[in-house]
């Protein structure tokens, strides 16, 4: 009977040394973790942004990606600017560098109205283009970041009829320093779904990311379940965007759909090797 219970106790062990790698994340300083803090809790955001925190958990995922203060960070795609409104002054008021890029003006307009509201906070971040496709565009320098962000964004460059996630992650890929890191929110779709699921649902395969990821250089290190909602079943009749805060089917169902509340997320970290 040794012999069986040893290798039980291996299994145990690695199963164990398996889960701590999964939900380990970076220490941050004391001080960084108040200035993260008061970032969130700045009453200049607005009160709709504030009121998704509880499904968005943003000082629990940024500090799990180990953005700090002083770091040049990229956020990619920043849609209405949720995220902006933490990332800016927690960066640029810690003597950091923030870029924000998107693939054209439309999709920096939501940031561009943070400039409109507060110039002094906003417009000291650098907006830039991406991916970039054409000569001349202005992107984020080649080795210059520490961290790029994305939220909810994978899914958007692996869908549709030309899709163009190989190339946002070889682009990520090169504008990172070694070492940098890529932290990725997105919509989780389970592992036995259908693949084809993925074309128009607006959820991924955690092994989807992991391999659009991977096969750009980069290396896998470590998950978190901070934004997991296990309410949702990521199998609606107008995909992810049946569950708030799009909530498509407007009326119908709606009190079920506030009830399961914002999507099951994966968050996931990758390094650039040095």
């Amino acid at each position: 009977m040794l012999k069986p219970l040893l290798l039980a106790a291996g299994v145990a062990l690695v199963a164990s040394a398996a889960t701590a790698m999964q939900s380990r994340a970076p220490a941050l300083p004391a001080a960084e973790k108040r200035a993260l803090a008061a970032a969130v809790a700045n009453p200049a955001r607005s009160e709709a942004n504030r009121a998704r925190d509880r499904y968005r958990n943003p000082a629990a995922t940024l500090a799990f990606f180990g953005v700090r203060p002083r770091q040049t960070v990229v956020e990619l795609f920043p849609g209405g600017g949720w995220y902006s409104e933490i990332l800016a002054p927690y960066v640029l008021n810690g003597g950091g560098t923030y870029y924000v890029a998107a693939p054209n003006d439309r999709g920096l307009g939501g940031f561009k109205r943070l400039v409109e509201k507060d110039a002094a906070t906003y417009g000291r971040a650098r907006q830039v283009i991406f991916p970039v496709r054409e000569a001349g565009q202005t992107g984020v320098p080649a080795g210059s970041a520490d961290v790029v962000l994305t939220f909810r964004n994978v899914h958007n460059w692996a869908m549709g009829d030309q899709p163009y996630a190989d190339l946002a992650f070889k682009q990520i890929y090169a504008m990172l320093k070694p070492g940098g890191v890529l932290g990725i929110e997105d919509h989780r779709l389970p592992e036995a779904a259908s693949s084809e699921r993925e074309k128009n649902s607006g959820y991924l395969k955690v092994s989807t990311v992991r391999r659009l990821a991977e096969q750009a250089g980069f290396r896998y290190a470590g998950s978190s379940e901070i934004n997991a909602n296990r309410k949702d079943t990521a199998n609606w009749p107008d995909g992810v965007w049946t569950l708030p805060p799009t909530l498509a089917l407007k009326d119908k169902d709606r009190a079920k759909y506030l009830a399961i509340g914002e999507s099951d997320r994966m968050t996931l970290r990758f390094v650039k090797p040095r």
